[in-house]
Parts: structure tokens; C-alpha cells; sequence
């Protein structure tokens, strides 16, 4: 059996956010039904060279399908400017899980994207009111793409402000998206203020004030992955119903991991996960709420569902290079 090589644009060509969205969603629910398996994601600190490696591992058992992969990837701030590569490398392995086989080798930095920006929509399609048609995002960055992509399959979007220091950054994801939406720069106030606001920033500091978010507005924290991460005043997350992706992670590192270490919020002030919603054991928006919040640290079954609708498509296609990489 052959194994499949996937290149950065062998990835996003098939990727289709529809079907990745769903795919995640199943995730999601496989993972609350106990349909999956997915160990603690594991970190290599490297100081000595201002990074890290994470390995991520899962096993999804989604009923038509069932999967597995791991995915290797770090964070280095310091690599744009030192040597001219991105602060983030990832590399996925998805496998055939009943005889190891990998079946593909694809870029996993691509599919980060596609799946946090499949993340978000999920927890939209649940949280934020139903005509919602504006979208805010603090960060101009590669997320903030994959943001408005998503989350524009399952809302009606139809203005988008953007927030961001590098006015570089604002100027380039306006072009890019000036012919499908009413799209401008904007502060973190009038980002915050839209129907939805998508937060994906690396900051270590709250930039989005209660005073900022309208009363409706649902907040998708993407940013924080590491404990010294922190994009919402700890004031939103006492107020908000509050949805996490999963308890251990989000405890240890995501949006939350400061307030609660600091015990201004406790598990009494999270509504549930995402996956209970999926799976109907928790609400999700009710006519009594007002903001919500989704604090997403990013799962290892996500990459593992995005993967395989990856591989299904290439293998269909014909999409990447075949090489013989298992022997007998």
C-alpha cells in the first residue's frame, strides 16, 4: 500500500471547509460519547532555542469511518526573523488504524488552519444568534482566514472589521476578501461589537474589555494555547455562558488557564464542552443568554478528522505523490 505525500497546496485544495466542519462536529462527538481516543497532548520545551515541539495523537471511531494520526508540531517565534521560516511547522501523519499503515504524510500547518478556523464554526453554529451577520476578528494573521471562511459557511456574514496592529496585515486580508464581504480595519472595540468576534492573537494580556462586546456577542477565543496566554478580560468569562473544548487543556492552557489558576473562575462557570452540546447533553444558545464563549485549545481528534477528509479527497483526485514508504 502506497502512502500519500500532501504539500502545503495539495492540503487546502482538498480541504473543503464544508465537509471539515462537519468532520470536526463528528469529532467532537465521537470524543464526548467516548467514541475516541486522545492522550494528553505532550511538550518539548526548548529554551535554548525559544521553542517548543507538541505531539498530538488521536484515535476516532466516527462510525462510517474511523481514523488515526498524530501530529508534530512547535512554535518558534523567533524563525522569521533568524532564518526566514514560519513560527509554526507541523507535519501530520494520518494511519490506517486497523494495520498502521501510513496513508499519508501531509502539511499540518495548513491543516491547523482549516481545523481551528472548522473549530470555530462548530461553536458558532451552536453559540451565536441565528441571523448573525457581522464578524469582528482581533488579528490579522494566517487564523483570522480561516476564521471568516468557516464561520461564513454557517452564518450569514456579510460585514467583517478586522483589528490589528500591523496595518500590513489589515490591508492584505481586506484585498483579499473585499469582493465577497463588506470588509474594513477597525479597532478591538468595533471588532468586539460585531455579531461574532473570532479573537486569534498570541498576546499575554486581555485586549477585549466586557465594555467592548455587545449584548449578544459570541467570542471564539482561539489564541491561547500556552499558559501565559491571555486575549479576554477574566470579567467576560465570569458573565458569558462559557463552552472549552476540553477540561484538562483549557485548565492548563487555554483562554481560561489564568483566571482559573487564580481562582477568579471555577468549573461552576463553565456550561459544558463543545462535544456535549454536539451530542445534545448541554444547551446551546438559548433565548435567556446573552454573550457566549468558546475557549479552544485545539484537539489532536481535530486534526485527525481533518485528515481524513484530506486523504479522501487526494485519494479520489489523485492529489499529492504516491511513494512506497511501507515494505514487506
Amino acid at each position: 500500500m502506497e502512502t500519500l505525500l500532501l504539500d502545503r497546496e495539495a492540503v487546502d485544495t482538498n480541504a473543503r471547509m464544508d465537509e471539515v466542519i462537519d468532520a470536526v462536529s463528528e469529532a467532537f462527538g465521537a470524543y464526548e460519547r467516548g467514541d475516541a481516543l486522545m492522550p494528553a497532548k505532550s511538550y518539548i520545551e526548548l529554551d535554548q532555542y525559544n521553542g517548543d515541539f507538541r505531539a498530538m495523537p488521536a484515535y476516532m471511531d466516527a462510525g462510517e469511518w474511523d481514523a488515526a494520526g498524530i501530529k508534530w508540531v512547535n512554535v518558534h517565534p523567533d524563525n522569521p526573523e533568524k532564518f526566514d521560516l514560519p513560527t509554526v511547522i507541523g507535519t501530520m501523519i494520518y494511519s490506517d488504524p486497523e494495520n498502521a499503515v501510513p496513508l499519508a504524510i501531509m502539511d499540518g500547518t495548513e491543516l491547523t488552519m482549516k481545523r481551528t478556523g472548522a473549530a470555530a464554526a462548530v461553536a458558532t453554529d451552536h453559540l451565536a444568534i441565528e441571523d448573525a451577520r457581522s464578524l469582528g476578528l482581533v488579528g490579522a494573521g494566517v487564523q483570522s482566514y480561516t476564521q471568516l471562511e468557516a464561520i461564513a459557511e454557517i452564518r450569514p456574514i456579510e460585514e467583517v472589521v478586522v483589528a490589528d496592529l500591523d496595518s500590513d496585515a489589515v490591508d492584505a486580508f481586506v484585498e483579499t476578501f473585499d469582493d465577497r464581504f463588506d470588509v474594513r480595519g477597525g479597532s478591538i472595540a468595533e471588532a468586539a461589537a460585531c455579531d461574532v468576534l473570532s479573537t486569534v492573537t498570541p498576546s499575554t494580556e486581555p485586549l477585549v474589555s466586557r465594555a467592548d462586546l455587545a449584548a449578544h456577542t459570541h467570542v471564539n477565543a482561539m489564541g491561547a494555547d500556552a499558559a501565559a496566554k491571555q486575549e479576554l478580560d477574566a470579567e467576560i468569562l465570569r458573565e458569558a455562558k462559557l463552552v472549552i473544548d476540553d477540561h484538562d487543556q483549557t485548565t492548563h492552557s487555554g483562554e481560561i488557564s489564568i483566571p482559573y489558576s487564580e481562582g477568579i473562575i471555577d468549573d461552576s462557570d463553565i456550561h459544558g464542552a463543545v462535544g456535549e452540546i454536539v451530542v445534545g447533553d448541554r444547551s446551546g444558545r438559548t433565548s435567556e443568554d446573552g454573550i457566549t464563549v468558546f475557549d479552544s485549545t485545539g484537539l489532536a481528534i481535530q486534526d485527525v478528522a481533518t485528515a481524513h477528509v484530506i486523504y479522501e479527497h487526494a485519494s479520489k483526485t489523485g492529489g499529492g505523490q504516491s511513494f512506497e514508504f511501507v515494505g514487506r
